[in-house]
């Protein structure tokens, strides 16, 4: 009585799918199953193809020996010289002697016309042999496996000698061909049986391979694995964040195009030592887990770059990079718009105040006095924006200068530029000398404002194609073990704004003069305070030969 088929489904839903398996590890313990089993049988075969001829020499070379042992048998020579051919004859009794002891099939001694003298049934014993005795009869010896009246067998034919070396007779010793062939079925099973362990270590081998395999890709299919390679690929060289993995020897296996971009690195640095393709710093010792923490800030070319660093369980690590340096040019500017918001709150009420007192000396109807009071008012900006202008020539650096010395105003500092400063209109990269120097005022601020009698002074000269800048605060200034720290990313003695983190002025600073084969240090102020000076040995560009110059020395 047949099973009934539940409804919704067919006959054919309960039948066995057979084809290749999708799963690595089937694949893999399928392929070498098979692998396996193929160099058993054929190492069996190759071993019992030469067995089966090596046990036929083996049979004639024992032949043979046998054969010349009897004929070293100086009696029989003799007794086949004076004797008779019989069944009894002494001929007859050694051979059959030498026959039981040896184990061989048959030895025949002949005479020089082929007649037997002894035979291991008697009835042949006078008779002619059945092969031609020629080769040994003329002084050769023979191995040979040839079919006798006793059956096919492997023989050794020697000649039989006198005493005086004259050519007798021969003898002829068998081995029986049946015994050869036992010898080789019985040693097939032996064969097998080594086979079949072989093949079972193989086996296990496979699986334990196939097993470690399992683990490993997590009992996926070959296609799996191919859709997540390529997935992984557009997605990590897609992504708008740098990823750099690395193997447990500190190389770099894989760099996004990201990261490349970041730390101007390129394809064929995979596969290289961190340290080999990075220069020694923060950055190189964020990436390689020597400075350890979550969203660390490092400068690399310029770019200020927050780093996590992830263990990987084979002892490398992943790096992941995003690029901060819009956003953290964005929160100094949203910090200098707060302190200008600031500065014209407090302008706004000063402003007032003179409106008021201008009102005041308008309604005592004192003209004059209210004169000198909007010119003295008007004049004290006017006079520091000459003053910068006059000795700071490129337009950008001057109006940086003349913004900061209004905040500076505002926060209680006053600013001012050396006597000594003179800077040409030559700057090769005048973002990067305002970033420098802004980063620089900025600091020095910081450190002056709450200071007895709060300055900072700036001070900017030229010497052929060198730029020496100097910006020095009246604030506590840096003690010496901390000179070299400061310039580090991520350190400050600050707190951090709302927007994000400090410690990146300095480092930047830093950063940006070593791009030019540049400097900076720091060092004490006279009458306390700190100052930090930089060298930019490439920061002006060459003066043309021949041309005009200003009454500052430019070229027209």
């Amino acid at each position: 009585m047949s099973a009934a088929i539940p409804p919704g489904q067919t006959a054919t839903a309960t039948r066995w799918r057979i084809g290749w398996p999708r799963r690595v590890f089937s694949q893999v313990l399928l392929m070498q199953l098979a692998i396996a089993t193929g160099v058993t049988v054929l190492a069996t075969g190759l071993f019992l193809a030469p067995l089966s001829d090596h046990l036929d020499d083996q049979a004639m070379r024992r032949a043979l020996a046998i054969a010349q042992t009897t004929a070293a048998e100086p009696r029989l020579a003799e007794a086949l010289q004076r004797t008779r051919p019989t069944a009894d004859g002494p001929v007859q009794t050694e051979a059959e002697r030498i026959r039981r002891a040896t184990g061989a099939e048959y030895v025949v001694i002949m005479d020089r016309g082929g007649v037997r003298w002894s035979h291991t049934s008697p009835g042949e014993i006078g008779k002619h042999v059945s092969t031609d005795p020629t080769d040994a009869i003329e002084g050769r010896e023979i191995m040979e496996i040839d079919e006798g009246t006793l059956g096919r067998s492997a023989r050794g034919k020697v000649p039989l000698r006198a005493e005086s070396g004259r050519i007798v007779g021969a003898v002829s010793v068998g081995i029986s061909y049946e015994s050869v062939r036992a010898r080789l079925v019985a040693s097939v099973p032996e064969m097998l049986a080594y086979a079949g362990g072989a093949l079972a270590v193989g086996a296990l081998a496979a699986y334990v391979v196939a097993r470690r395999l399992q683990r490993r890709t997590h009992d996926l299919a070959f296609s799996d694995i191919s859709a997540l390679l390529a997935e992984r690929e557009a997605m990590l060289h897609g992504i708008r964040e740098g990823v750099v993995a690395l193997d447990a020897h500190g190389r770099i296996r894989l760099v996004n195009d990201e990261a490349q971009r970041l730390l101007e690195l390129c394809p064929e640095d995979t596969g290289r030592p961190l340290e080999a393709v990075l220069a020694p710093g923060r950055t190189t010792d964020v990436l390689s887990g020597r400075v350890t923490g979550a969203d660390l800030l490092t400068v690399s070319g310029g770019r200020v770059l927050v780093a996590n660093r992830m263990p990987t369980d084979d002892g490398g690590a992943v790096v992941t990079l995003r690029d901060r340096t819009e956003l953290e040019r964005l929160g100094r500017e949203l910090d200098g718009t707060r302190g200008l918001i600031d500065a014209l709150r407090a302008q706004d009420h000063e402003h007032a105040n003179r409106m008021h007192t201008l009102l005041g000396l308008l309604e005592l109807e004192l003209h004059d006095e209210a004169m000198e009071f909007i010119t003295e008012t008007i004049g004290v900006h006017r006079a520091t924006a000459e003053q910068v202008t006059e000795r700071v020539h490129d337009p950008l650096l001057a109006s940086l200068l003349v913004g900061k010395a209004t905040v500076a105003t505002e926060r209680g500092v006053s600013l001012s530029v050396a006597e000594d400063s003179l800077l040409p209109n030559r700057l090769v990269d005048p973002p990067g000398l305002v970033t420098i120097v802004g980063n620089l005022i900025d600091n020095a601020l910081d450190a002056a404002v709450g200071s007895r009698e709060p300055h900072v002074e700036v001070e900017l000269c030229a010497d052929d194609r060198t730029v020496l800048l100097r910006v020095s605060d009246t604030g506590p200034g840096i003690p010496a073990d901390r000179r070299d720290v400061v310039f580090t990313e991520g350190w400050s003695t600050k707190e951090p704004p709302a927007h994000g983190k400090r410690g990146i002025g300095l480092a930047l600073v830093r950063r940006l003069a070593g791009r030019q084969g540049g400097s900076v240090r720091v060092s004490d102020r006279e009458g306390g305070g700190a100052e930090f000076t930089v060298v930019l040995p490439e920061a002006l560009a060459e003066q043309p030969a021949g041309a005009p110059l200003t009454a500052t020395g430019e070229p027209r």
